[in-house]
């Protein structure tokens, strides 16, 4: 197909499916769909999801893209974006990552929520997810793209499933009032190197507004966050690409500890 060719929703959606499968990338799409638009784009993303959902695969959570002010800017937009996990999405912490199993992964150290009851209500309060939050959990999230070199701008992303890879959950779970999800510092190492540093405040000012954002919008699209759901609020610090085997360890202060381990 000619890259000039305009796409329909469903031929888009094609495309990154077929790209998920074969681990081969993709033309960016974001000039390609007759609506160069973020309705357009989700819609490319919804078509997938009742796909896999067909599929067998299991929806377990959602994952908050775009909550650093400066990557919006990059990207030129002013809102985050959201993402569906599934659970054959998740790997153990420290478990081995087959890197053939990725395109062009890169990690990022976030917070993880747990939802212990549905969040239903047009507009949610810090008190409704401070209520609905069962426990949270150190992340890390390992992001890929099926957008050739990761060329994207805010239609080839979502549509792309914000461009969702893995993700891996720390082992112990803390109530929110445990710790200060704002304040608290993260550091990320690969070996004996720093190589990703930031905190609470990176993500939106708080996971919590992240967190907000999102089961606001997860109401509207008819989606709602319910009892059990994963939520990946978003990256406490820069983005780190993974070009070799090794291994990723994130501490969170008052939070604890996760590994994602490349082999």
């Amino acid at each position: 197909m000619s890259h000039d060719a305009i796409l329909t929703t469903e031929a888009a959606a094609g495309l990154l499916k077929a790209a998920v499968a074969s681990g081969q990338t993709i033309a960016p799409l974001r000039d390609r769909l007759a609506l160069n638009s973020p309705d357009a784009a989700y819609a490319v993303q919804e078509v997938n999801t009742r796909a896999w959902l067909a599929e067998g695969r299991r929806l377990v959570g959602r994952k908050i893209g775009l909550t650093s002010l400066a990557v919006q800017a990059q990207l030129g937009v002013d809102q985050p974006d959201f993402g569906m996990l599934f659970a054959d999405m998740a790997v153990g912490d420290g478990e081995p990552v087959a890197l053939s199993r990725l395109i062009q992964p890169k990690v990022e150290a976030e917070i993880a929520l747990v939802i212990g009851r549905d969040l239903t209500q047009e507009r949610h309060t810090y008190a409704d997810i401070f209520g609905a939050t069962e426990y949270a959990l150190p992340a890390i999230e390992i992001v890929d793209s099926r957008i050739e070199q990761w060329n994207i701008r805010f239609v080839d992303t979502v549509a792309d499933n914000a461009s969702s890879g893995l993700f891996v959950l720390g082992g112990r779970p803390r109530q929110l009032g445990e710790f200060d999800i704002t304040a608290c510092a993260m550091e990320m190492r690969r070996g004996d190197e720093v190589v990703s540093l930031g905190n609470g405040r990176a993500c939106l000012g708080s996971p919590l507004n992240a967190a907000i954002w999102l089961a606001d919008t997860m109401v509207r699209c008819g989606r709602p966050l319910l009892a059990g759901d994963i939520v990946l609020t978003g990256a406490l610090g820069p983005m780190v690409a993974v070009t070799e085997p090794g291994r990723f360890d994130v501490n969170i202060d008052g939070l604890g500890t996760v590994s994602a381990l490349f082999a």
